[in-house]
This record gives structure tokens, C-alpha cells and sequence, in this order.
């Protein structure tokens, strides 16, 4: 797997060309500084992916993610997770946006691979922006339920954000409610373990949800069902 990592910071790009280059199957093929030497240097190397910085002097990554996208899967990896920027870089075709500090090596591999194979990924802090920003686009009659109540669990508020934005969501795409949990998950680039896990349920269990919500969705890949669910498709 060919790689292009482009980063206006020296010291980032070395610590992850060093990091990819572990792999036995991975390389990378070419470094970058900001969006215009990363496009040049895509289309000179045509990587398979490219790992993409958002704030960078000249041409920033979200500037130049459009043209990217149409060389290379783009996966964002980026200290920035303010939730605009998040759904911005989303909606303009980016595969996956992982923020330093919330990622293992072997989890950045991993999530490479996906992003190849147009499986998305997004790390909590990026999931939590989009959350958050949801939360504040709610109706009013919507956003009285979503405030935590004191005292209450962290991890059940934001199961119950989502249960309750996904309520429009079901009311399109008829999903049940254990169903639109399960898509929040699946678009926030949860695995089916990580699923099983966060919902107490079994790995079939979760693959028989996935089955039917890609009938509902009229779907076959989590990509596509998650740029549906997202409304992005």
C-alpha cells in the first residue's frame, strides 16, 4: 500500500512515515507541506492513500481535499476537531478523520486499510464534534431531552443523543430504534467488535442488524450506508 503524507509540520511527518513504513505492505511513497505539493506529488506518485493535515499555510487541507478525492482516498488526520470542520471535510469526500492523541499505531494501520477499501473511520473526538453540533441544531422541543440530567452516566446521554436524532432518521428510512443506534455507530467508524461491545450484544447480533439496515437503506457497503445516514450521499 503506497502512502502520501502531507503536514506542514516536519517533525509529524517523520514520526508517521516512520510509524506506516513499519508495515511490511506499506510505504511511503511521498511527503508533502500543504495542499498544493500534496497534489502535486498524488499526482506525480498516485498513492493508494493519502493522509491529509487540515491546517497548513498555503493551501490548507480542506481546500484541497476536492481535488485530492478524485486521485486518492483522503483520510484527515489532524490535531483539529472542531465539529464545522469534521462535517466539512465529511461532506467533501474524506474517507475517515482521525485525531492525533485518540489512536494507536496499530489502529492508524488498521484504519489506512479501511479508508482503502472505503470503510470509514472517525475517532471519538472528531464523532463527539459531530455529536455536540447536532445537539445544538436540535428542535427546541427535541433539545429539552437531550441536556443531562446531574448525576446521570456520560455514555447513556450520548446513547440517548443519538436515539433521539436518529428519530428523524428512522421516520425516513423506517429503522427500529436498536437499528438506528447501531448506524450511529457504524458512521462514527465503529467496527462490528467496538459495536458489540458499546451495545452489550454479540458480533452475529450486530451483523444480522447490519444486514437488515442495508436492506432499508437500499445500501451494500458501510460507506454508502453511512454517507446516506450522514446525509452526504
Amino acid at each position: 500500500m503506497r502512502l502520501l503524507v502531507a503536514d506542514d509540520n516536519p517533525v509529524v511527518r517523520a514520526g508517521l512515515t516512520a510509524l506506516l513504513s513499519g508495515s511490511a505492505d506499506t510505504t511511503v511513497v511521498a511527503e508533502a507541506a500543504d495542499g498544493r505539493e500534496a497534489y502535486e506529488a498524488a499526482l506525480r506518485h498516485r498513492p493508494d492513500v493519502i493522509l491529509l493535515d487540515v491546517r497548513m499555510p498555503g493551501v490548507d487541507g480542506i481546500s484541497a481535499l476536492p481535488h485530492l478525492v478524485r486521485l486518492a482516498p483522503v483520510m484527515m488526520l489532524t490535531y483539529s476537531h472542531e465539529a464545522e470542520t469534521v462535517r466539512e471535510a465529511l461532506r467533501l469526500g474524506a474517507g475517515g478523520y482521525l485525531v492525533h492523541g485518540e489512536f494507536t499505531t496499530e489502529q492508524l494501520v488498521r484504519a489506512v486499510r479501511d479508508v482503502r477499501e472505503g470503510r470509514p473511520h472517525v475517532t471519538p473526538g472528531a464523532a463527539r464534534a459531530l455529536l455536540a453540533e447536532l445537539r445544538e441544531s436540535a428542535p427546541a422541543h427535541i433539545e429539552g431531552q437531550l441536556r443531562p440530567v446531574p448525576g446521570q452516566n456520560p455514555a447513556r446521554s450520548t446513547s440517548q443523543l443519538q436515539s433521539t436524532v436518529g428519530q428523524s432518521f428512522r421516520s425516513r428510512f423506517r429503522l427500529s430504534t436498536r437499528e438506528a443506534e447501531i448506524m450511529d455507530l457504524i458512521a462514527s467508524g465503529m467496527t462490528n467488535q467496538q459495536i458489540a461491545a458499546a451495545c452489550f450484544i454479540t458480533e452475529k447480533t450486530v451483523k444480522n442488524h447490519i444486514n437488515r439496515i442495508f436492506a432499508k437503506l437500499n445500501t451494500t457497503t458501510r460507506s454508502q450506508a453511512a454517507a446516506k445516514w450522514l446525509g452526504v450521499a
